[in-house]
């Protein structure tokens, strides 16, 4: 029976009945990465130099050099990448289960809000109001904040910055022990660099999310894109970070099946 649900399931795939959504943003040098104040040292950015292209450096191939932080681009957190997660068993990009990089996501639309505010913040409220519509969210499903801030159209729009820091929308503290300790999520996704809001850093504790989330095991995804694609619920996730050893995150391919 699992051989034939797994054969229909290819058929329909490639018959087109299952669509394929790209969550992710292109990786390259001009896409932000999260800034630190300078002493707690920069992070660096996505960088490719060229070594040969069917040229006297290599006559009949063409590939690059690239370096990164490893929480760069579309990206992966990993349990380890907080201290609340440090101790946990499995923390890490090579060795968490494999089983938790395919999941159902249930979708929260939160795009009218941030358009007007760039600090909104998505509430347990927020949340019990999505589920009066769509049905209680359920056990290991990752839940993906959808703002549109992935359509913002220059990269200083989508840092969003001023002198008082980063202003972008996120969860608040309650709702993120609301999803953890009620719901029992594998995760938590953004559009934005970071899973907590850009002023997430004067809540108590200070970044909730990464706080509170990977104190539990559980993961975050960032710099997701086309999140207006996907329905409310329904859609399956394919996020598996690359298998770094002792890896924090990891730049990945996060890709939605509808």
């Amino acid at each position: 029976m699992l051989n034939r649900s797994v054969e229909l399931f290819a058929k329909a795939l490639a018959e087109g009945r299952v669509t394929l959504v790209d969550l992710t943003q292109t990786l390259s040098s001009e896409f932000p990465c999260i800034e630190l104040p300078p002493q707690l040292g920069p992070c660096a950015p996505f960088v490719s130099t060229e070594v040969s292209r069917y040229d006297e450096r290599g006559p009949a191939w063409y590939w690059n050099d690239f370096s990164c932080n490893e929480h760069t681009g579309t990206h992966f957190d990993a349990p380890v990448h907080w201290i609340t997660g440090k101790d946990i068993p499995n923390n890490t990009t090579d060795t968490l289960p494999v089983a938790d990089m395919i999941a159902s996501a249930c979708v929260i639309d939160c795009s009218t809000e941030a358009s007007t505010n760039p600090d909104f913040l998505l509430t347990v409220e927020h949340v019990l109001r999505w589920e009066s519509v769509h049905g209680q969210i359920e056990p290991r499903s990752w839940v993906l904040m959808r703002t549109d801030w992935s359509k913002r159209k220059s990269w200083e729009e989508f840092r969003n910055a001023n002198e008082t820091g980063q202003h972008t929308p996120g969860p608040d503290v309650a709702v993120v022990r609301f999803l953890i300790e009620e719901r029992s999520v594998l995760g938590f996704g953004t559009e934005c660099i970071g899973t907590d809001a850009g002023q997430a850093f004067l809540f108590d504790p200070p970044y909730p999310c990464h706080h509170f989330m990977h104190g539990a095991g559980l993961y975050g995804l960032q710099c997701l894109c086309n999140l207006d694609r996907l329905p409310s619920i329904g859609a399956l996730i394919i996020a598996a970070p690359l298998k770094l050893k002792n890896g924090s995150g990891s730049p990945l391919r996060v890709l939605a099946l509808v």
